[in-house]
């Protein structure tokens, strides 16, 4: 069996992802309610760069204001807005855009023989391997997420599961351009705390691949966490049956 891994090129809109990843688990959710009569599907690893967006996690629903939200739209440089969009995912409120590398892997963690606690590790040691890939340091803390520093997080880890079958997943900083947009949270609702990224870590070396060869990376890491894995597998868009999302 291989993960299958699905890379969407350019930027992607959130709602475009969102149906993508719906669809996957649904059909998994579908085999397991019906395993006679619905196809078993392979692990996927969908992985994009999304245009400019906050997504607020299921602790700070109906908590942020009206203008809380208008604040967190409106750019750092005022010449451009985000979207924002509320995620079934775990944890706050999180920014994805430009130079970050956001990575949803759909499986049924008990294929793989992984329990939720064991699956979070395996998905901030897949970070961790890939930063080493760029000379990067990271490592876990009792803070969520991967870490360059004490107070430097280089990497925002958010799940969802449903009968096992996992959705979302993380989000790691490439580029220095998702850092401004990060400011205006506090991440994991920690003071004091910082975003970097991989540019920053490395000491300003230019990220070979950019965020798709960052995502490739990541990717063959993730396949070896996976028991009953073996390798990874690129997949084209049109291999998913996925309504056009208007």
């Amino acid at each position: 069996m291989h993960l299958r891994h699905l890379h969407l090129p350019g930027l992607t809109r959130y709602a475009y992802a969102a149906k993508l990843q719906e669809t996957l688990v649904r059909a998994f959710l579908a085999h397991k309610a019906s395993p006679q009569t619905s196809p078993t599907i392979p692990p996927t690893l969908l992985t994009f760069q999304f245009d400019p967006v906050y997504t607020c996690g299921r602790r700070e629903f109906n908590s942020l204001t009206q203008d809380q939200i208008a604040y967190l739209r409106n750019s750092p440089s005022h010449t451009s807005q985000a979207d924002f969009e509320y995620a079934a995912r775990g944890g706050q409120t999180t920014f994805h855009g430009p130079g970050q590398l956001v990575a949803y892997p759909i499986l049924d963690l008990r294929r793989h023989g992984l329990t939720s606690r064991c699956y979070v590790h395996a998905l901030e040691e897949s970070v961790i391997a890939t930063c080493a890939h760029y000379n990067v340091t990271g490592f876990r803390t009792e803070n969520p997420g991967v870490w360059v520093s004490e107070d430097e997080k280089i990497c925002a880890v958010g799940v969802h599961l449903r009968r096992y079958v996992s959705s979302h997943g993380i989000g790691l900083n490439v580029t220095q351009e998702p850092l401004a947009w990060l400011k205006r949270i506090v991440a994991c609702g920690l003071e004091g705390k910082r975003a970097s990224a991989l540019e920053i870590a490395s000491g300003g070396e230019i990220i070979e691949g950019g965020v798709e060869g960052v995502a490739d990376v990541f990717a063959e890491e993730l396949s070896k966490k996976l028991n009953g894995v073996n390798g990874v597998a690129r997949l084209e868009e049109n291999d998913l049956d996925v309504e056009e999302v208007p």
